[in-house]
This record gives structure tokens, sequence and C-alpha cells, in this order.
């Protein structure tokens, strides 16, 4: 990313130590506070992916910064009957898993505690990868792309769906105001936690999107990577092959 961003800008600890503080004092209102935010909008670009996954005739998978296990869990009821959901915030993935539980979903799904940058799997592990909301909270973005390369399989998918940055008028003012003053204020009413939500859309913000990340994933060893926006702009999926 151009420059660092962290949710609490006082804080003396590191990013990935930011980040899973955020997600767990956020935890308990996250699915909530994402419906609301996206006009529930996410849940058809999360699906967007999970077709892809199948398109790709992927077995075995592993989302990252799996979070509360939405997508997961839309996995696993596709039909992906081996999906390994992993997170950095213990809070999150508590959720997640009591989510999975609820569904009946936990012979498919397992939820585990993990860092993107150190994954704890061997090499040529997963059929796909896809990773939600969560590549631009990595600490080191070429590393956790590098680990991801790693347990990949040869000719298997990396599907990353990540907030982009509306270019054309007027859907680039709007989305700014919305980023700018809608976000935090609802996610302090809602959340408590008014840092957590500026530094999403301030994260969002910095973030390499569209080419530029399409660039960054080529060098960190993909083949080939294909770049779909999403709702005029405001996220956008990136289809990369090992």
């Amino acid at each position: 990313m151009s420059k660092k961003v962290t949710p609490y800008k006082d804080s003396e600890l590191g990013k990935k130590a930011q980040v899973t503080e955020m997600f767990d004092n956020v935890s308990a209102n996250y699915d909530l506070l994402n419906r609301v935010l996206t006009f529930g909008i996410d849940i058809s670009w999360r699906k967007n992916v999970v077709a892809l996954v199948k398109e790709g005739k992927a077995k075995k998978v592993l989302d990252i910064a799996t979070g509360t296990g939405d997508l997961a869990i839309m996995m696993a009821k596709a039909d992906i009957h081996d999906v390994t959901g992993l997170d950095i915030s213990p809070g999150m993935l508590n959720i997640g898993i009591q989510k999975v539980k609820d569904q009946g979903l936990s012979e498919k799904v397992d939820m585990v505690i993990g860092d993107s940058e150190e994954l704890p799997f061997d090499e040529g592990t997963f059929d796909a990868i896809t990773v939600a909301f969560g590549v631009r909270n990595f600490e080191n973005l070429e590393l956790g792309l590098k680990e991801i390369h790693r347990v990949l399989k040869p000719e298997g998918s990396l599907i990353v769906l990540e907030t982009s940055q509306p270019t054309k008028f007027p859907v680039k003012q709007g989305f700014q105001f919305y980023s700018k003053y809608v976000i935090p204020t609802i996610g302090k009413i809602l959340s408590k936690d008014k840092s957590a939500y500026d530094y999403l859309p301030e994260s969002a913000a910095a973030f390499p999107f569209g080419e530029k990340f399409n660039n960054i994933l080529l060098k960190t060893g993909f083949n080939s990577s294909e770049v779909y926006p999403q709702t005029l702009g405001v996220a956008t999926i990136y289809h990369a092959i090992k």
C-alpha cells in the first residue's frame, strides 16, 4: 500500500496486532454493520466469488480473513465439501464457529485461527483460496500474497474481493462522502468503536486497487489475473492463477 494505515493511531502496537484488536472489538456487530453499510449488496459480491470458485471445480478451499465465516458458509452451502476458514481475530472466529455449528456445516467447514503471512499449511494444499475484504488489512501485502501462492496447488485460483474507489462522476464524489462521513458515524453508533470505522474507509482509500493490485499479484508469482469491478466500482473481484 502507498502509505501505512492503522486502526488506532495512538497505539504503539504494530498493524497486525491493531487489526486483531479492532476486529475483536467490533465482532459482535460486524455482520449487522456489513449489511447496513453495503445495503446488503455485499452478499451478491460474495455470490460472485463463490461462482468463480465453483467454475474452477475446486474441492479444497481456504478462506483467509474469514471473519465470522459468511463466505466460508456460502461456499459450503454451494456443495464445496472441504472449506477452511482462517482468521487472526479470536472474537470474529468464535462467532464464525458458532454460525457454522448452528447451520449444521461443521463437517464441511473447519475454522482455524492463523496469520495470513505465516499460513499453517503445507505447500500446494488448496485448489482455491479466497479473501473477502481482508488483503488491505495485511501488514505486509506482498508477503501475504507470497504465502497464499505457496499453499496453492499449481493452476490453483486466488479470488480476492476488496473495496475499491469509483473513478467516474458523480459516483466517485458520492462514495467519498459516504466513506468519510456516513460509515464512521454509523460505525460509531452500532459498534461503539469509531476508530475502527474511520480505519476501514481510510484503508480502502489507501489500497492499490484495480490494475495496481493486479500488477502486485503478477509480481508475487501469479501467472495471470483478471479484474472484475463490482457495483459501479465500489468493490472489485480479482481472479489470479498460480
